[in-house]
């Protein structure tokens, strides 16, 4: 007995589709994901011996920092159309090899200038990544389980930032600090870069592994391949699955950004839905938790060791509260898990805003004591769950299966432009929002969770058990 390969759909000859293959091809898929998550987290590490190698103001070093996600706006706008003209897997295989560049280069890095141009392209792969996973692994799963590996995307994410983590701290504990040289005369964080083309040589590698989506295929009129993608991983009729697929695809044009023009505001309604899914999902203040968590407990009174290990321990949270999102997703749909999400991020953020809003100032910065100091830290945990088992991971699922056949693609592109500009926005003014006042900023963050709650009992519609051509 032979096991069949991803990516050979000629050894299939199950109807029924072949479910271990199909979550095989989507965990490739996902693999984008989790250099999303490595790429934007390893960074942390290096924040400071970057600052102290090249001497870099504040503000340079920011942008430094932020150009991969700038980069990353700019992937996702044009990943869409691209991936509607070459394929799915094709723009897997070019954001691999856009992570492969900006690890080399930000590893050999000789200036903060050039480091920020190695980051942006490194964020061009972010992008192009953070668009086709989630839309290839819509169109390659059966509709029972599209939720289920829909969700594999934010696994992912949360995977790469714990392990870009653990991978800073065992160079640093290795090095002795991070600008101190480990191997090959490199610093320690010059390493935390380089470390990068490990995941993406096999993010690219393992690419060049899996099919193409069948939509893209019957798109170009490559039915029998189509046919036999679609019998080995989604199964069922598969004629009239091509049929329908066909029949969404009926205008037999290149899918273009002008296919989302609609008459409120210039873009469909369903685009509108998209880009506030995706702000909302930033807006709520999720990546304040992950950039600055450490510096921010210390500035609450922490020490720098209990700051790491809270930050920790929330990667570890956020993993496992994406692990019962995935079990759940497709038995209680993606809507009410919004709605759950929104209702616990209004709580706890509200007492975050709460804690520090009320917190003494003792020189320039809020202090929490008695019970405020745990409250906060609960609170702080308890939005991670909230986070992690609705918005993180159900924003991509809807985002790979809302839109229809003809504006997948393109869709995507644009609402994950806005999710990344969004999380540059929030990135950016944390730190002026905190001289303001913490008070001021989770209040901010719980006003949105508000607006979140709002949104999704007016516009979002369930999409659980669908399939793809009836959206």
């Amino acid at each position: 007995m032979t096991t069949p390969v991803p990516g050979r759909p000629e050894q299939a000859d199950s109807p029924s589709g072949g479910t271990a293959q199909t979550v095989l091809v989507s965990m490739v898929a996902a693999l984008g994901g989790f250099l999303f998550g490595y790429d934007t987290a390893v960074i942390n590490g290096a924040v400071a011996a970057v600052s102290e190698t090249f001497r870099a103001g504040g503000f340079i070093l920011g942008l430094a920092v932020a150009a991969a996600l700038l980069g990353s706006a700019v992937g996702a706008w044009f990943a869409g159309p691209l991936a509607g003209g070459i394929g799915r897997v094709r723009v897997m295989v070019i954001a691999a090899g856009l992570f492969l560049v900006s690890a080399i280069g930000s590893g050999l890095a000789f200036s903060v200038w050039d480091l920020a141009l190695w980051r942006f392209i490194g964020g061009l792969g972010v992008g192009a990544a953070s668009v086709i996973a989630p839309a290839y692994i819509a169109e390659i799963s059966p509709a029972h389980m599209r939720g289920r590996l829909g969700s594999l995307q934010q696994l992912a994410i949360v995977s790469g930032i714990f392990v870009a983590l653990l991978v800073d701290y065992a160079l640093v504990a290795a090095a002795g600090t991070a600008t101190r040289e480990l191997w090959l005369g490199l610093d320690a964080w010059r390493w935390m870069f380089l470390s990068l083309l490990v995941p993406a040589l096999a993010y690219g590698t393992l690419a060049l592994r899996i099919p193409e989506s069948p939509r893209y295929l019957v798109a170009r009129a490559r039915l029998d391949e189509a046919g036999a993608v679609l019998r080995q991983y989604i199964g069922g009729d598969v004629d009239a699955k091509i049929r329908d697929i066909q029949r969404t695809l009926a205008s037999a044009r290149r899918a273009r950004l002008g296919d989302l023009r609609g008459p409120r505001l210039g873009l469909l309604p369903i685009v509108w839905v998209g880009i506030l899914l995706s702000i909302f999902q930033q807006f709520v203040g999720i990546n304040v938790i992950f950039y600055y968590s450490s510096v921010l407990w210390q500035a609450v009174g922490f020490s720098e060791r209990d700051s790491l290990m809270i930050t920790v321990i929330t990667s570890i949270t956020n993993i496992v509260t994406t692990l019962i999102a995935i079990a759940t997703i497709d038995r209680i749909g993606r809507k009410p898990l919004l709605l759950i999400g929104s209702t616990g991020m209004l709580i706890t953020l509200g007492t975050l805003a709460f804690t520090f809003g009320t917190a003494p100032i003792v020189h320039g910065r809020p202090a929490l004591e008695g019970v405020m100091s745990p409250l906060a830290l609960l609170a702080a945990n308890l939005f991670v769950v909230f986070f992690g088992l609705s918005w993180g991971p159900v924003v991509w699922v809807l985002l790979g299966e809302m839109f229809n056949n003809q504006i997948r693609a393109q869709g995507i592109a644009v609402a994950a432009a806005a999710q990344w500009l969004a999380n540059f926005a929030v990135s950016t003014t944390f730190p002026a929002l905190q001289q303001i006042g913490l008070g001021f900023a989770y209040g901010l963050y719980t006003l949105f969770a508000l607006l979140s709650l709002i949104f999704v009992l007016l516009a979002v519609r369930e999409t659980k058990g669908r399939e793809l051509e009836s959206m």
